[in-house]
C-alpha cells in the first residue's frame, strides 16, 4: 500500500497530467484511461484518440543485468560522499567557518543554524505564512463571492425545453460564457486589491504600462503589431531596470524644478508621498519580467486572431470546446470580444501566476475561464501539495546543514578546500538554485491549481537527471520554454529547413532566443555570456547528433549508448559551466574554481573519478528513459 502511494506521488500523472497525455489529444477519454497502475503502460494517443507506437527501436529493460548493479551501487557511493564533501566543509571545526559563520541564523532545527544568505530565496521564506494565509483565503472569497452573486444559477448548463441537440449546445455555450464573464469579474476585483497591497501607488505605473501596451495591438495597423509589440516590451525591460522603477520623486522633480534651482538643495515634492507608500514590495519592476511575457502572449495571440475570424476553427474542426487538447487550448483563438481590456487586465495580473508564474498564454487562460479543465481532481491536486511540502523540507534540511551559499558569498581562502571539495560546492550551489526555483513555482502553480486553472509544470525532471542541453533547457522552467517556442523561435523560423543550413539556422534562432532569455532575466553581462555560452555548448549537441544519427546505429544498441555517455559527461560539465557563470560565480569566479579544482595533480584524479561516476550515472538516466518509453511516455526532456 505505501509502495503503490509512493508510485502514485511520484508518477509523472500528478506531476502535470501533459506529460501522459499528447499535447494533440482531447484530455478526458486519455485521463479516463490514465487512471490505471501509474506504474503500468499508459495510453498514448494521437488527436484521433488511436494509440500509436512511441518508439520504433525500444529496448529490453537492462535492470536485472550486472553492468546496471553495478552502475547504480558505484552512484549510490558517489552521491553519498557528495553529500559528506559539503557536510564536512559547513561543519564549526572547519578553518573557514569563522569566515562565513556570520551569514548564518538561528534555525527552527535544535543546534543548527540555516544559511539564508540567498535574497532571493530569503525574501519568498520570509513571506511564505502570508502567502498560505493568501492561497488559504483566495478559494474561500471566490466561493463568496460567487455565491453572493447566485452563479451556480447560471453558470452551468441545464437541459433546454427543446430537445434539439443545437439548443443544448447553445445553452452549453451560454454556461461557458457566463462561467468565463463570473471568473474574470472576481479575478479583476482581487487583482486590483492584491496588486495594491503589493506594490502601492507603484499600481498606477503597472496599469500605465498595460494600457500602452493595449493600445499597441488595438489602435496600430495590423502589419505593424508584431515589431512595435516586441520593440515596447524589450524597451519596457530595459527602462525598468535603468529607471529602478520610476520614482514619483524624479518624475515631480523633472517637470517642478527649474533651471536656477538645479543646483539648490532637492526639496520634497508629492513624488516623496507616493514613493513612501510603496506596499509590500515597493521593488515592482524585478518580478514585472513575467507580466511582460504576459502582455506579449496577449498581443500576438490578438494579431493572429486576426486571420482565422472569416471561419471557427472549432466549427471547421468539429471540436468539442470543453474537452479541448492542449495545443488547440494554446493555438485556438479566443472569441474576438475575448480581447477585451478587462480579460487582458484580468488575464495579465491573474494573482496566482502574478508575481512568478508559470506562464499561460491568453488563449489558454480564456479557455480554461470558460471551462474547467478535466486534469484537474481533488485527488491529484492533494497529491501535488504533499510533492510540494516534500520539496519544502528537502531545502529546509539542506540549508540547515550545507551552507555552500554562505561559502561562496563570503569567498574565504579557497586553498583551504581540497578540489572534491571546491567541486561539491559548486555542484550543490546549483542545487539550491533549482531549489529556490522549483519552491516558488510549484507554490504558485498549487495556488492555480486550487482556483482552476491548470498552468505547465515548470520542472520536469530532478537537476541532476540531466544530460542533454538541449533537453535540459526544454525542462527548465518549461512554461517560459513553451513561450518562447510559441512567440518567438517558431515565428523566427524554428529549425524546419532540413540539412547542414537548416541546423546552422537553428543555431542562429537559438542564440537569438537565448540572448532574448537572458535580458529577460536580467540585463547584466554574466548573463548575456550565460546565454552565449549555452548557445555554444548546443553546437556539440548538434553536430554530434549529425555525425553519428541515432538510425545508423539501430543493430549496435549497447555500442551507441556507451559512445552517447562519453558526449553526455561533457554536456553535463559543459551545464555545470555554464549556469555558474550566469547564475552564481560570473565567469571570474568560475576561472578561480577551475584553478582551485585542476590546478593541481589530486585534482586531475578527482576529475577523473568524477567524469567516471558521472557516465554510470549518464547510463542510469538513458535506461529510466527507456523505461518511460516502454510505458508508452516520450518526453522530448
Amino acid at each position: 500500500m505505501a509502495l503503490r502511494f509512493f508510485r502514485q506521488l511520484y508518477s509523472l500523472d500528478t506531476l502535470d497530467t501533459r506529460f501522459v497525455v499528447p499535447a494533440t489529444t482531447p484530455p478526458k477519454e486519455a485521463l479516463e484511461e490514465a487512471k490505471l497502475d501509474p506504474a503500468g503502460p499508459l495510453p498514448v494517443q494521437n488527436g484521433k484518440g488511436k494509440s500509436k507506437d512511441v518508439g520504433d527501436n525500444i529496448q529490453p529493460p537492462r535492470w536485472n543485468t550486472a553492468e546496471f548493479y553495478f552502475y547504480s551501487v558505484a552512484v549510490l557511493i558517489a552521491v553519498a560522499l557528495m553529500f559528506k564533501l559539503v557536510l564536512d566543509v559547513s561543519k564549526e571545526s572547519h578553518p573557514n567557518y569563522s569566515r562565513f559563520s556570520h551569514l548564518l541564523d538561528d534555525g527552527w532545527i535544535p543546534g543548527r543554524k540555516v544559511d539564508n544568505s540567498d535574497s532571493q530565496y530569503s525574501g519568498f521564506r520570509s513571506n511564505m505564512l502570508y502567502l498560505f494565509i493568501v492561497v488559504l483565503l483566495h478559494p474561500m472569497l471566490r466561493k463568496a463571492y460567487d455565491a453572493f452573486w447566485r452563479a451556480d444559477t447560471y453558470t452551468h448548463v441545464r437541459p433546454s425545453a427543446g430537445n434539439g441537440s443545437l439548443t443544448m449546445g447553445l445553452t452549453a455555450s451560454a454556461a461557458a460564457d457566463a462561467r468565463l464573464n463570473q471568473r474574470i469579474s472576481f479575478d479583476v476585483l482581487f487583482a486590483g486589491v492584491f496588486l495594491t497591497a503589493l506594490h502601492g501607488f507603484s499600481t498606477f505605473k503597472i496599469l500605465g504600462i498595460l494600457y500602452a501596451n493595449y493600445c499597441i495591438v488595438t489602435k496600430l495597423p495590423k502589419e505593424h503589431i508584431p515589431a512595435a509589440t516586441w520593440i515596447f516590451n524589450v524597451g519596457t525591460l530595459f527602462a525598468n531596470e535603468f529607471s529602478t522603477g520610476y520614482s514619483y520623486n524624479a518624475i515631480f522633480s523633472a517637470f517642478l524644478s527649474s533651471p536656477s534651482s538645479e543646483k539648490e538643495q532637492p526639496t520634497r515634492n508629492f513624488g516623496h508621498t507616493l514613493d513612501s507608500y510603496g506596499g509590500l514590495m515597493p521593488r515592482w519592476e524585478v518580478l514585472f519580467k513575467f507580466t511582460i511575457l504576459r502582455l506579449i502572449s496577449f498581443n500576438l495571440d490578438y494579431y493572429w486572431s486576426l486571420n482565422s475570424r472569416a471561419n471557427s476553427p472549432l466549427e471547421k474542426k468539429q471540436l468539442d470546446p470543453s474537452n479541448l487538447s492542449e495545443r488547440d487550448r494554446v493555438t485556438i483563438p479566443a472569441k474576438p470580444s475575448d480581447y477585451s481590456f478587462r480579460n487582458y487586465f484580468a488575464y495579465a495580473l491573474y494573482s496566482p501566476l502574478y508575481l512568478a508564474g508559470p506562464v499561460v498564454t491568453f488563449n489558454d487562460y480564456i479557455c480554461q475561464q470558460r471551462y474547467r479543465p478535466h486534469s484537474i481532481t481533488s485527488k491529484r491536486t492533494t497529491m501535488y501539495a504533499i510533492r510540494f511540502i516534500v520539496v519544502l523540507l528537502t531545502m529546509e534540511i539542506m540549508i540547515h546543514y550545507m551552507y555552500m551559499v554562505a561559502i561562496f558569498h563570503a569567498k574565504p581562502a579557497w586553498s583551504q578546500y581540497t578540489p572534491a571539495q571546491l567541486s561539491m560546492l559548486g555542484f550543490f550551489n546549483l542545487k539550491h538554485i533549482w531549489l529556490k526555483l522549483l519552491i516558488p513555482w510549484r507554490f504558485f502553480r498549487l495556488w492555480a491549481l486550487l482556483d482552476g486553472i491548470d498552468p505547465p509544470e515548470n520542472m520536469v525532471r530532478c537537476m541532476s537527471n540531466n544530460y542533454s542541453v538541449m533537453h535540459f533547457w526544454r525542462g527548465w522552467h518549461r512554461s517560459f520554454n513553451k513561450w518562447s517556442l510559441r512567440y518567438l523561435y517558431i515565428p523566427l523560423g524554428g529549425s524546419a529547413m532540413p540539412g547542414i543550413w537548416g541546423k546552422a539556422r537553428a543555431v542562429g534562432n537559438y542564440l537569438i532566443v537565448f540572448t532574448f532569455i537572458a535580458i529577460w532575466h536580467d540585463i547584466q553581462l554574466r548573463l548575456l555570456m550565460w546565454g552565449w555560452l549555452v548557445t555554444l555548448f548546443v553546437l556539440p549537441e548538434i553536430i554530434a547528433s549529425y555525425i553519428f544519427p541515432a538510425r545508423k546505429w539501430k543493430d549496435r544498441p549497447d555500442a551507441y549508448r556507451w559512445l552517447c555517455g562519453v558526449g553526455a559527461v561533457g554536456e553535463i560539465l559543459m551545464l555545470m559551466a555554464a549556469n555558474l557563470v550566469g547564475f552564481a560565480l560570473g565567469l571570474d569566479g568560475l576561472g578561480e574554481l577551475l584553478k582551485g579544482i585542476i590546478g593541481t595533480w589530486d585534482g586531475w584524479v578527482f576529475m577523473a573519478t568524477s567524469c567516471a561516476a558521472l557516465y554510470m550515472a549518464v547510463q542510469l538516466m538513458f535506461e529510466w528513459r527507456e523505461n518511460e518509453k516502454r510505458r508508452g511516455i516520450k518526453m522530448k526532456c
